[in-house]
């Protein structure tokens, strides 16, 4: 494993809670390295890749098939295009049919993966070996860490996969066989870093100043440096020993944490009467109560039963009660938190740091703790003002609709958490005439990835060939469709340049888009096997993977899309795309893995698209155009005989985007209680002040202090800050994004400008797309990344178009 892949791994994944949309932005984009870690290189990648990594949110939405096999023409901003049919590879012109590259397998058993992950450490450490053998004065690049560096790349091409089943298998066995292999991974990182000998060879061959490629400078710059982070530094002896002893717990916290967070399956029973106000569609999908629940409906805490409930059961008991069961479903990770970030911290002071947010944003674009503390800081004091504002506002509206439904007596001047999605919802339908769930019916799921995937193909010069049936025979090694997925439900593209871009292969793109017990809760991009140069000077290719969770169609509806969930969507395909047309040398910069408060940006840029007039109709198809059963069961459901339109009517293109910024500050303040919690536990003033830090009090103290929004702590003497445990489900903060949530706030600093210079006037101009691809997408973190975004930009970035976007003055 790299440096890089190291420094990564403690990372997890996304949680939905905290970047939702954009909170569990995050969730979403997730994403995750020098042989240090081989730790994270495995299963930090997995989540790593995950940029989510996480997932996008409206804090990002709101600053913010092969279609066709001839260079797209450029597209005006006022056109729009229709969605056309995927194209297979049986129906795909011949130098789209037969990939260069075998797809990766998903063949493994609880004891292979074991076996497998075994041998891969062994291969790894051998090559280790083998470099600690050299003198100082034979070291070089070439010897020291070019070899490193071919085994980091072909150990991705396995280890990745070894860590994805935990989040996708539908074998429990298998999920937790994974998991067993992760933290054998983990172990081999720290061991693997913490190698004085090899590190030695390393130190003597960043001595000799040999000339460079610019990206191999850049493998040995940080692989050297990723070392000395990580204890190498540090006399041999007691310190040093605490500080090895200190990453192998914090692997385990990772894994133990992620892991209640992917099996927690708990939830609710309720009677219809209790859940009156929820869509239908939502309560039919619900599972029917037996026994001693006969009459009842289970309501689990995934987002496609928790969110619709929070927006519209009219019951406030029922939305409170779901609230606070939420925020308390993973407990056990309570004292792995408190753990996690009292190590950190000892951690950080033995490496000579004031702090844990000191060293991990020390090789960020920030820099300095102060910078983020002076970003949130700044932020906040121009959204507090509007906060109070909307609040006064929805205070009324909850007023009048209490009063409407003859409850005034329950009113009592305060304006609850689990009151805000509920009133929300229901000021954009009132004052904007904005039916989240109309609006949902021009987007089934299908349609609304083929009107994707050919917004990829015309910007970014690319072609999408969905391989099926017996095309998936064909192209598997094994000669069987089912050695290449991990579930039937799982849909593979092979990806393509377009002939403009010389119609080379560029890799393949898995889409897993329902719940199943098990899985991944949320919605994040795995990097499954990531591109590089091989040895022999020949490219690997990629291979990704968007994992969601979207609700599951019905004989009567397909799956459909809130406009959140388009974002949502969008987003993560675009980590998925930065993943596939990734071009560099090494593993270790493909893709995503680029530093933490960047890596957001490109797909947060992105979702503009979503709020683009012309590209909202060209996504959009009225779910009763897609089949004649579609069409018979919506005509019988239907308020109106009005036959709907095939394509969103302008005038709901309208109201959305008329309501882009409705309660815009107390979203912001929302990502603003993450970031600023974040930081508050990672950049103490000494190590005694985190042991004695009440982390639950704190995490709540301040949602209250940021948000202005009230909780239980109102009810009694105002002072029981215990009353739910939300740093629990904080799985960013467990993962990679510990003293790193600010860069979900601060990459829109970079989304925004890049949107609005270049892409505002035109959001489908070709050119600007394949200058975008070439220039930001394909040097993934393969140079640093300001430089990058001088090179797109022309200039280095403005928070101009950040403020703007906010109407806040910049």
């Amino acid at each position: 494993m790299t440096v890089s892949t190291l420094v990564l791994r403690i990372r997890s994944s996304f949680q939905y809670p905290p970047t939702l949309h954009p909170s569990p932005i995050s969730s979403s984009s997730i994403l995750a390295s020098p042989r240090l870690l081989k730790l994270a290189f495995t299963a930090a990648f997995l989540f790593v890749s995950i940029t989510l990594i996480l997932a996008s949110g409206r804090i990002s939405t709101r600053l913010t098939s092969l279609v066709g096999h001839l260079t797209p023409s450029k597209l005006s901003s006022a056109t729009f295009t229709s969605v056309r049919p995927l194209t297979t590879a049986t129906m795909a012109p011949a130098r789209y049919r037969n990939p260069p590259q075998a797809p990766p397998k998903f063949t493994a058993t609880p004891g292979s993966l074991i076996e497998d992950t075994k041998k891969l450490i062994e291969r790894s450490r051998n090559v280790q070996d083998a470099v600690a053998n050299l003198t100082k004065d034979s070291a070089s690049f070439d010897n020291v860490l070019l070899p490193m560096a071919h085994d980091d790349n072909e150990m991705g091409i396995e280890a990745h996969i070894i860590g994805f089943y935990q989040a996708v298998s539908p074998d429990k066995s298998l999920r937790d066989a994974s998991t067993d292999a992760e933290k054998l991974l983990d172990d081999f990182g720290i061991e693997s870093i913490m190698r004085e000998d090899v590190f030695n060879m390393v130190d003597a061959a960043s001595k000799k100043d040999e000339k460079l490629d610019p990206e191999s400078a850049r493998l040995l710059e940080k692989n050297h440096k990723a070392y000395i982070r990580n204890g190498l530094g540090v006399p041999a002896g007691p310190k040093r020993d605490r500080f090895k002893e200190i990453k192998k717990r914090l692997s385990e916290i990772g894994i133990q944490f992620q892991k209640t967070l992917n099996e927690e399956n708990g939830g609710l029973w309720f009677t219809l009467e209790e859940l009156d106000g929820l869509p239908k569609d939502i309560l039919d999908n619900l599972e029917k109560g037996q026994g001693e629940n006969e009459g009842k409906v289970r309501l689990t805490f995934k987002y496609p039963d928790y969110f619709p409930t929070m927006k519209y059961a009219k019951r406030a008991d029922v939305r409170q009660k779901v609230f606070l069961e939420n925020e308390n479903k993973c407990n056990s990770n309570v004292p792995l938190f408190r753990e996690a970030i009292v190590l950190r911290d000892e951690a950080a002071r033995i490496l000579g740091y004031e702090n844990h947010a000191q060293f991990r944003i020390e090789d960020k674009m920030a820099k300095t703790p102060k910078t983020v503390d002076d970003f949130l800081g700044d932020l906040r004091e121009r959204l507090a003002p509007g906060g109070v504002q909307e609040i006064s506002k929805l205070l009324k509206l909850k007023e009048e609709d209490l009063k409407n439904r003859g409850q005034e007596k329950e009113f009592d001047n305060r304006y609850y958490l689990w009151d805000h999605r509920f009133y929300d919802r229901l000021m954009l339908e009132k004052d904007y005439s904005l039916d989240h769930e109309k609006i949902a019916e021009y987007f089934p799921l299908g349609t609304t990835i083929r009107g994707m995937l050919h917004i990829f193909e015309e910007l970014f010069g690319l072609a999408f060939v969905e391989i099926t049936g017996e095309d998936r025979d064909r192209i598997s090694e094994t000669k069987k469709s089912s050695d290449i997925v991990w579930h039937e439900d799982v849909q593979l593209f092979s990806v393509w340049d377009d002939e403009g871009e010389g119609s080379g292969f560029v890799g393949y793109l898995y889409l897993d888009l329902h719940p199943r017990e098990g899985k991944y809760g949320h919605a994040a991009n795995f990097n499954l096997q990531p591109g590089y140069i091989n040895e022999n000077g020949k490219r690997r290719y990629p291979a990704t993977a968007l994992v969601c969770n979207f609700s599951k169609p019905t004989p009567k509806k397909p799956s459909l899309l809130k406009h959140d969930e388009v974002v949502t969507l969008f987003h993560e395909l675009g980590h998925g795309i930065h993943d596939l047309v990734s071009r560099t040398t090494y593993s270790q910069f493909h893709g995503t893995n680029t530093v933490r408060d960047f890596v957001e940006a490109p797909s947060q840029m992105l979702e503009n698209w979503c709020w683009t007039p012309s590209q909202l109709k060209a996504l959009s198809h009225h779910y009763s155009y897609t089949s004649p059963e579609y069409k018979a069961a919506y005509e019988e459901s239907a308020d109106s005989k009005d036959k709907p339109e095939e394509r969103i009517p302008d005038e709901l293109i309208s109201n959305l985007i008329k309501a882009k910024h409705v309660n815009d500050a107390l979203f912001n303040l929302r990502q603003l209680h993450f970031g600023i919690f974040d930081m508050t536990v990672h950049e103490p003033k000494s190590h005694a002040d985190v042991e004695k830090l009440d982390v639950t009090e704190t995490y709540n103290r301040l949602r209250k202090e940021i948000s202005k929004l009230d909780g239980p702590e109102v009810f009694g003497d105002g002072k029981n800050w215990k009353w739910a445990n939300g740093e629990a489900t904080f799985g960013h903060l467990i993962g990679g994004y510990d003293a790193g949530y600010y860069g979900y706030l601060s990459s829109q600093v970079y989304s925004a400008d890049m949107f609005y210079t270049v892409f505002k006037a035109d959001p489908m101009n070709a050119t600007e797309g394949r200058r975008y691809r070439h220039t930001v997408l394909e040097r993934g973190g393969s140079q640093d990344e300001m430089q990058t975004l001088v090179d797109f930009l022309g200039r280095k970035p403005s928070t101009e178009a950040f403020y703007k976007e906010l109407g806040l003055s910049g």
